[in-house]
């Protein structure tokens, strides 16, 4: 070690922990808050060894400075050129986006705007019958087939099975199939011959109990004949 280097650190041993770290903010420019002299003293000598190893020697420095003092010709300190800015690409906002371009086409075909509602009405006066379907592509559908005859328009006519009579009407009864496992079962073990003779006995049968004695007699009547 130097004896400029001994007496540095033995100056520095000998300052207090506010002036070490005021020291040490000075020569490194950080700022520190650490208690480890140790650590302080160590960072000060290392930042101080690393300016001197960057400067150039002071006898270059009087050497320098004579020559210019004496008018000698000196080599012009070269300044960097600053860079040529370049030119940024300007860019062209985008226009703001619009609820609706300005020559949209209008919507396409006469149902195209008409509500649900609105398509049952015209079903109602088109096909001649109501309809329960809210499916407007079915409603705009069945409206042009009926414009066009394809479908036949009017009240619907009663199911009729070919060859019987138009004073006949199906009822439609729907059960469950245990239900009718079990009322099968019963009927037939009570000697009825047959589904049909079950059903006209027991509508005649309850009619009876309601006291609809006319209508209970047209199913005995049909039973009997």
């Amino acid at each position: 070690m130097s004896k400029r280097a001994t007496k540095v650190k033995s100056k520095l041993e000998r300052m207090g922990l506010p002036d070490l770290q005021a020291r040490f903010r000075e020569v490194t420019g950080e700022a520190s808050r650490s208690p480890n002299r140790k650590f302080l003293i160590r960072r000060i000598e290392e930042a101080t060894a690393s300016r001197a190893e960057v400067a150039p020697p002071a006898s270059a420095r009087r050497r320098g400075g004579r020559r210019a003092g004496e008018g000698g010709p000196s080599t012009p300190a070269q300044t960097p050129t600053p860079p040529v800015p370049t030119a940024t690409p300007t860019t062209t906002p985008a226009a703001p986006p619009t609820d609706a371009p300005a020559s949209a086409p209008p919507p396409r075909g006469r149902f195209a705007s008409m509500s649900v509602e609105e398509l049952k009405a015209k079903y109602l006066e088109v096909v001649k019958r109501p309809t329960g379907s809210d499916s407007k592509a079915y409603l705009v559908w069945k409206i042009r087939e009926a414009e066009k005859g394809r479908v036949p328009v009017g009240p619907r006519k009663g199911r009729q099975s070919k060859g019987e009579p138009n004073d006949m009407r199906i009822l439609p009864v729907r059960l469950e199939a245990a239900v009718v496992d079990k009322m099968d079962e019963a009927w037939r073990s009570r000697g009825i011959k047959n589904r049909m003779e079950f059903f006209r006995s027991a509508f005649g049968h309850y009619l009876a109990h309601l006291g609809a004695e006319a209508a209970a007699a047209a199913f005995t009547e049909a039973s009997a004949a």
